[in-house]
């Protein structure tokens, strides 16, 4: 029975044990944090329960153009519904929890041993967690990631804040300052937004989400406009400061931005110092990430690596499946190697921005050649029924064969809609072949028929 030990709890952790599992080998997770990681109990999980309150906040705000009144006091439903963060955050927590001992009992019914205690290696086929030496014949390193701080900027837990803290505030954010307008920094600044705070989203770049299909930025930046967001573009933080009840976040340039509070989103960093990995023969790339190739090797033979510890696309369903791979390949199982263009992602801001494949920047670049068709969704039925302003479906298609390379969706619930678009791409299904498939009416999926249709005239 092959021995497998796994450092880490978190998606890349969790599913590659229950996978070892089920292969036969007697698996171990050693784990100091929690079950389930930051993508369970600090990220994903809690980030996306108050992004579903928020969610809601912003559906009341647009009630009123539908024609939903309140029978006594003020008519527009946006002027009568509050936030109270405190209850909030504590069903955040309480969710991650559960989320978390739901995944404990999991590996318990897999007979996966869980060792709580911090792991490092002590060669390939060694790994010492606590006052415990483990023989191994497969490891797998999944300690993800911590939020990088701005230096001369330590968050201090009541005003200046990483998104790993945000859920113990007790009151709203009067004003928030969040500086970095990546991923993260636009989602929670979308989401205070909706919940009620004054935000300023401070962009050391000339747009938000500059990684991001840019079409699919510029309406967001619009959307941020409307709601009366403030977008310090071309802006970069020099440093964070505490100053009474509120903080000042200084610019490179010199000017200066007060709020209430301040949330650090500059990136992430991965938790590999102290664990023995170069020793072992481990190779580490810039900024510590552990290589990888595309069924999670490392450079230590026996020793695999899946998650945000890689730097390969920071997602936890990236991580799960790296560490599903890991097992397989060193189990002996059948194995697909990870294939980055068939990776859905998906921004949850409102609206959300969804994307697989082929991006409109390799298009441009002419790296790639497809072609590429944009549909508004203020032209979808069910869209302007729902009282959906912004948005659109993008499709990307090689010509001559009109195989489906991509797609970029821009709607309420774009993580969901993209799944269409992901299965196209996946099996290299053509746009007549969407096309020709039925959609409902009215539906906002019709619009990704729809481009498959344009598509066919125009590839």
């Amino acid at each position: 029975m092959a021995r497998v030990v796994i450092i880490g709890g978190g998606p890349g952790g969790y599913e590659a044990a229950s996978a070892a599992a089920q292969l036969g080998a007697e698996v171990t997770v050693v784990d100091s944090d929690g079950i389930g990681g930051s993508a369970v109990l600090t990220d994903c999980v809690p980030s996306k329960t108050l992004i579903a309150t928020a969610e809601v906040m912003t559906e009341v705000e647009e009630a009123g153009r539908l024609g939903v009144r309140l029978e006594d006091g003020d008519e527009d439903p946006a002027n009568s519904v509050r936030v109270d963060l405190s209850v909030v955050n504590q069903r955040v927590k309480r969710l991650a929890a559960a989320q978390s001992d739901g995944i404990t009992r999991r590996l318990d019914r897999d007979k996966v041993r869980i060792i709580q205690a911090r792991g490092r290696l002590d060669g390939p086929e060694t790994v010492v967690a606590g006052d415990e030496r483990l023989d191994a014949d497969v490891v797998l390193i999944a300690t993800g990631a911590r939020p990088r701080i701005l230096k001369g900027s330590e968050p201090d837990g009541e005003r200046i804040l990483t998104w790993e803290q945000v859920y113990e505030l007790e009151e709203l954010p009067e004003r928030l300052i969040v500086v970095g307008s990546g991923v993260t920094g636009a989602e929670f600044a979308s989401a205070y937004d909706a919940l009620g705070s004054d935000v300023v989203l401070v962009s050391s770049r000339d747009r938000v989400l500059p990684g991001e299909d840019a079409d699919a930025a510029a309406v967001l930046e619009d959307v941020f406009k409307r709601r009366g967001l403030t977008v310090l573009g071309k802006s970069r933080a020099e440093s964070v400061k505490r100053q009474g009840d509120g903080v000042v976040v200084t610019l490179t340039d010199g000017r200066t931005v007060e709020g209430s509070h301040a949330l650090l989103a500059v990136g992430s960093l991965p938790n590999t110092d102290d664990m023995g990995l170069a020793e072992s023969g481990v190779s580490l790339g810039d900024g510590g990430f552990v290589t990888v190739d595309r069924v999670s090797r490392t450079t230590a033979r026996g020793v695999y690596a899946a998650g945000d510890c890689t730097g390969v696309l920071m997602l936890a369903s990236v991580a799960a499946m790296q560490g599903r791979i890991a097992m397989a390949h060193a189990l002996g199982d059948a194995v697909s190697p990870l294939d980055q263009s068939t990776v859905s992602a998906n921004v949850f801001t409102a609206p959300e921005i969804a994307t697989v494949g082929v991006s409109q920047a390799a298009v441009d670049a002419g790296s790639s050649t497809a072609i590429v068709v944009k549909v508004p969704l203020a032209d979808n039925a069910r869209a302007k029924m729902q009282g959906v302003r912004d948005g659109f479906v993008k499709l990307f298609c090689l010509p001559n064969t009109g195989i489906i390379v991509g797609g970029v969706v821009v709607a309420p619930r774009a993580s969901e809609l993209i799944h269409p678009i992901s299965l196209a791409v996946g099996a290299r299904l053509t746009v007549d072949q969407v096309a020709a498939s039925f959609t409902v009416y009215p539906s906002v999926s019709g619009s990704v028929a729809e481009a498959a249709r344009q598509l066919h005239l125009r590839g």
